[in-house]
């Protein structure tokens, strides 16, 4: 069977035994602080295992798209190398929330292993967690396992997906390939060959793990199953390896052509086709290569995919050219990847690009640190800043180093590589207690759609360490929670509102509000009088602030769309901000907008404006939603039943969102641009004004440009010509400048030589310039060195304002076999707080010892004494 035909049946299967097929979720988890990606099938229904997230079905199935390159499932180091390991896997899942437990979990399996892929019973090896004697009765007694090919084991068999979350005891079931194959049965000591294959994990959720490790049951015990496609893809093929399936075949021919290496059996190629799906799905996800996060993890798996290319003799870019050949595999399965392929193509290419400017740059300051060598081991923390602060790969530095006979402290480097990675584990935000919260009861009712007033009862109130309190006095500091309230809780980029609660006798400042768990928290503090639990509050949220808002808000969404208009469908909001003074939009794109890309975005976002049509929101389905042609966060969670908001002429901009926007488009006003910069690898940023602001912005730049008329003697619309004279007579003058400095030097050079002195038969001129800068004193040397004929020069500046000394040296280059400029200019700079290299001939140094460079240049004359015996 081939793997498309094994993941239909797998649906088909399971959907005839009356589970829901849900589609497979984006590789972004967007309800798990924990995680970088999805790495197993369950993660979309955690919340459904915890409880939190009913759904209109008890049994699931799915082929959720996974990624293992970071975190505590990391996978990456061994993609290549072994026969089972990827960065990017399909996983098959079984679901049921509190429905059928065991004994239909392990039912389904057997019989759609047995009957439905018809493979052979003896073939197959099942384990048990040692403590599940339910389980072994089950497989034994109902089944009919044959108990030699049964094992019960430990920490094997007991699954959790992170440090906190779901867990409980698993059952296993593996394909026996033969004894012409070495390995030993699970739980053996020759576990790890490639006899005995895992394809069939059963787990039995039965806890929830808090931070302190308990195991808490859960509210209705669960079943959560996978299967790996590609393993049983391999069992089904009569393969060993998943590399030698169909789905991987032609990409690595692909990789193969590309790279110009025919074997496709090479390791580097099997690297290729792996990381090729990782990054194409994560891209087509929504992840960007950058420094940090998620964008850090898919920029490593590319540059790992380079390296091997680079290997096998690839000299140019390749990796980008492996899309289509993905396309042509998966596309038809995932639609996603194919609408995104040109998009996939072209980060790719900038990726290689800038790699390849990263390898050059690199090569320089490697080669650099290794003729600066003092002895024949390159440093640890040399060889970690290359790394990690170049991006330049160790295995790349090794090489140099081998072929250069220098030792590499590897040592070292990993002291270095662990440091950072404890650094970066303290401030990870993925290993936050995905069930940290305040607990309160029930929920709050949002009237503030048509609302800015409302009356309610006081529900519950905290203190700033989420305690609970009886009441709350005049100058405390709180939150309050209310039954229902017209106050926006801050999500989906809109800040919260502010106002105030009022009470009989007193009154409390809300500064902020925030949503968790259903409820809205009113945070602030209590002005005058007390409030108390139970108590009947009038809410009045602060009008102007929110219409403010609110303008800003409903221009989001209009920027949105002219975006991808404008840009192309690739653009997706990768965040944003609004508050009442201005919007903040952060979207996927490759490079800087132009000037008229700008412009023609505001055009489109300010003529809808002008068009003035009716805001309409609606609740429908997720899935009408999307028929509709609703625009989604790829990260976001959403509910079965969702707002959607239509906003501007002919149904212009239609997307899902709970925030709260104007009646008419025509209440933004107006809408302008402010800047446009990028604030990570391929995620660039707008920001914009609306409304009040937006006018006073425009008077603002008109006053502006009266003032700049008047100083420059002539009329606003006369401004640009006039700066443009000004531009080039400015630019004639610099000229002329320069021209004078350059008489100036060489008349300079002329009398600076008459301090040169001898010292064994060898002209040495060491001196302090004054009223020369750093950059100048190249153009300096080169005079010096023709007028001198033959002789050694070093020249030093002294900046005291700036606490930094600039040094150059020179040789003429019938000296060089006896005086080494890199070695005089770094005499000099250690006795000033620096270093420095170069050429035999010129060398450059610096350092922050101003004070010092007078005896520093005064030491000159023994050293070159020295140094020609």
């Amino acid at each position: 069977m081939k793997s498309a035909e094994i993941r239909n049946a797998f649906l088909s299967f399971f959907e005839e035994q009356g589970h829901t097929i849900v589609p497979t979720s984006s590789l972004v988890p967007g309800n798990d602080p924990t995680l970088l990606f999805t790495n197993a099938g369950m993660v979309p229904f955690k919340d459904v295992f915890l409880g939190r997230d009913p759904r209109p079905y008890v049994r699931a199935t799915s082929a959720q798209r996974c990624v293992r390159a970071g975190g505590k499932h990391n996978d990456l180091d061994n993609v290549g190398y072994t026969a089972r390991h990827h960065t990017f896997f399909e996983m098959l899942g079984n679901f049921s929330f509190g429905d059928y437990f065991k004994r239909d979990a392990i039912r389904f399996a057997w019989t759609f292993l047995t009957e439905t892929l018809g493979l052979p019973k003896e073939k197959l090896w099942v384990t048990v967690h040692i403590s599940d004697d339910e389980a072994e009765r089950i497989w034994k007694d109902e089944v009919g396992i044959d108990p030699e090919r049964f094992s019960k084991l430990d920490e094997d068999n007991f699954w959790q997906m992170g440090d906190t979350g779901p867990c409980g005891p698993s059952s296993e079931i593996f394909f026996d390939h033969g004894a012409d194959v070495w390995g030993g049965p699970p739980g053996s000591p020759e576990e790890d060959g490639d006899r005995y294959i895992e394809i069939w994990n059963l787990v039995f959720m039965q806890f929830d793990r808090d931070a302190e490790g308990n195991l808490n049951p859960l509210p209705k015990p669960s079943i959560d199953t996978g299967m790996g496609l590609e393993r049983v893809a391999a069992v089904l093929q009569g393969v060993h390896s998943n590399y030698e399936i169909d789905l991987f075949q032609n990409l690595l021919a692909a990789a193969a052509k590309a790279t110009g290496h025919a074997d496709t059996a090479a390791p580097s190629l099997r690297v290729i086709a792996d990381h090729i799906r990782s990054c194409a799905f994560l891209i087509a996800d929504g992840v960007m290569p950058s420094n940090e996060g998620r964008g850090y993890v898919l920029r490593r798996i590319i540059r790992r995919a380079i390296r091997h290319g680079h290997k096998l003799g690839a000299a140019e870019p390749f990796f980008h050219s492996l899309v289509d050949a993905l396309d042509a595999e998966m596309g038809e399965a995932y639609p996603e990847l194919r609408a995104a392929r040109e998009q996939i193509a072209r980060v790719l290419l900038k990726e290689e690009e800038q790699f390849a400017r990263t390898l050059d740059h690199g090569m320089g300051l490697l080669n650099a640190a290794l003729e600066a060598l003092d002895g024949e081991v390159l440093p640890g923390e040399t060889v970690f800043k290359l790394y990690d602060t170049y991006g330049f790969p160790f295995d790349l530095t090794a090489d140099v180093c081998r072929e250069r006979g220098v030792t590499l402290d590897e040592a070292g480097f990993n002291r270095e590589l662990d440091a950072q990675r404890e650094r970066a584990r303290a401030a990870s935000q993925f290993g936050a207690d995905y069930s940290a919260s305040i607990e309160l009861e029930g929920s709050t009712a949002f009237t503030g759609y048509d609302r800015l007033e409302d009356r309610a009862k006081v529900t519950a109130l905290v203190d700033g360490e989420g305690n609970a309190l009886a009441a709350l006095e005049a100058g405390q500091k709180g939150t309050v929670v209310l039954e229902r309230t017209p106050f926006y809780g801050e999500s989906g980029g809109q800040v919260g509102d502010t106002g105030y609660l009022y009470v009989e006798g007193g009154r409390f400042q809300v500064t902020d509000t925030q949503k968790q768990s259903g409820h809205h928290l009113h945070q602030g503090i209590m002005v005058e009088g007390s409030l108390a639990v139970g108590a009947e509050v009038r809410g009045e949220v602060d009008a102007s602030l929110r219409q403010a808002t609110v303008r800003n808000h409903s221009a989001t969404h209009l920027l949105h769309k002219a975006l991808r208009l404008v840009l192309g469908d690739h653009v997706q909001q990768k965040g944003s901000l609004v508050t009442a003074e201005r919007l903040r939009f952060d979207f996927s794109h490759f490079e800087p907008m132009t000037p008229e890309q700008l412009v023609e975005v505001e055009r489109l976002v300010n003529e809808q404006i002008l068009a003035n049509a009716p805001t309409r929101t609606e609740q429908m389905s997720l899935d009408d939603a999307k028929a509709k042609g609703a625009a989604a966060l790829f990260e976001a969670k959403y509910a079965d039943s969702v707002r959607v908001l239509t906003i501007g002429a002919d149904d212009f901009s239609i997307e899902l969102c709970g925030g709260t926007h104007v009646a008419r488009s025509g209440d933004i006003g107006c809408c302008h641009i402010v800047s446009e910069v990028g604030i990570a690898s391929g995620v660039r940023r707008i920001e914009a004004i609306t409304g009040e602001n937006a006018l006073a912005y425009f008077a603002e730049q008109e006053q502006r440009l009266a003032r700049l008329g008047e100083r420059l003697k002539t009329k606003p619309e006369q401004l640009e010509n006039r700066v443009d004279a000004l531009v080039e007579r400015n630019r004639s003058l610099e000229k002329e400048l320069e021209r004078l400095k350059a008489k100036l030097a060489s008349a300079a050079g002329s009398d600076l030589l008459s301090a040169a002195r001898e010292i064994n038969g060898v002209k040495l001129l060491a001196t302090e310039l004054e009223g020369v800068s750093g950059k100048d004193l190249r153009g300096m040397l080169d005079q010096l060195k023709s007028k001198i004929g033959s002789g050694v020069i070093i020249l030093g500046v002294a900046d005291t304002e700036a606490g930094k000394v600039s040094l150059i040296a020179g040789v003429t280059p019938d000296l060089t076999a006896r005086v080494k400029a890199g070695e005089l200019v770094n005499h000099v700079a250690s006795q000033v707080g620096g270093k420095g290299g170069g050429r035999p001939d010129m060398a450059q140094a610096g350092g922050s010892q101003p004070e010092a460079l007078g005896s520093a240049l005064d030491s000159v004359p023994a050293w070159l004494a020295d140094v020609l015996g």
